[in-house]
């Protein structure tokens, strides 16, 4: 692993204690790195560890065996340079979009936030929902508002919990197409978890593939696909070699 990494798993473990404190190995020993600038998509079937691992990434849980680090350091808990956006819909119910939205610039104050706000509003299509409580807002437009939350504070390192999961096929087509617009703004780095094979080949410049329970990297693959990434990719004969060959080795 390249010490320029952003985000390192050095044969990280992670086990819990299930019922009657029988241990759960969610991780075995897991290796790979994520360089700055870096989309990653972490697939996997149900219940292979991959929130885990995003979850370890995020500081919300400790590996227990082996380490993760970022940027070069043991991460000790959560960081505004780590974005979460959850697989469910996450927003403060009591607030508008507006106050939701600008929620990660609490400290900040003047025009300049009302700007920043504003940018971001009208980057996710949500300007006209500004003054509207997040549940009057469609799933699809909930996430683009967690979105918002996450990006607006800029952070170096973009979490991603099968976000578009719940969606529709049209409403998640449309906000993968948002997402790699709003990422390719920026210089965030993406770790986005997902267990479906289109996405993740769509999504990423390089597919990590894990096993089944306990989660370990069977393969580590770069995408193919040339950048604009839509939905044209997903009929090239490049897609096509590469969704067979994950095919292939996902696990049952």
């Amino acid at each position: 692993m390249s010490n320029s990494s952003l985000l390192q798993f050095d044969r990280a473990s992670k086990t819990f204690q299930g019922a009657k404190k029988h241990p759960i190995v969610a991780l075995q020993e897991i290796t790979f790195s994520i360089s700055h600038g870096e989309f990653v998509t972490l697939l996997g079937p149900s219940g292979c560890g991959k929130s885990t691992a995003l979850r370890l990434a995020a500081g919300l849980e400790t590996a227990t065996t082996g380490t993760v680090l970022y940027q070069g350091q043991p991460i000790g808990g959560p960081s505004v340079d780590r974005g979460f956006v959850f697989q469910s819909y996450s927003a403060f119910p009591w607030l508008t979009v507006r106050e939701n939205t600008g929620f990660g610039l609490s400290q900040h104050s003047g025009d300049s936030r009302e700007q920043e706000v504003s940018h971001w509003l009208s980057l996710m299509g949500l300007s006209e929902f500004a003054d509207t409580y997040p549940r009057a807002l469609s799933g699809g437009m909930r996430q683009r508002l967690a979105l918002a939350r996450s990006m607006i504070i800029k952070p170096k390192l973009l979490l991603l919990d099968e976000p578009f999961g719940a969606l529709d096929e049209r409403t998640r087509e449309s906000m993968q197409q948002l997402l790699l617009d709003v990422v390719s703004k920026t210089d965030c780095t993406v770790l986005f978890v997902t267990h479906d094979i289109r996405e993740a080949i769509l999504l990423g410049d390089r597919i990590i593939l894990l096993s089944s329970r306990p989660g370990k990297v069977l393969r580590d693959v770069v995408c193919p696909l040339s950048k604009p990434r839509g939905r044209q990719h997903l009929r090239t004969p490049e897609f096509n070699s590469l969704y067979e060959t994950i095919l292939d080795e996902f696990p049952a």
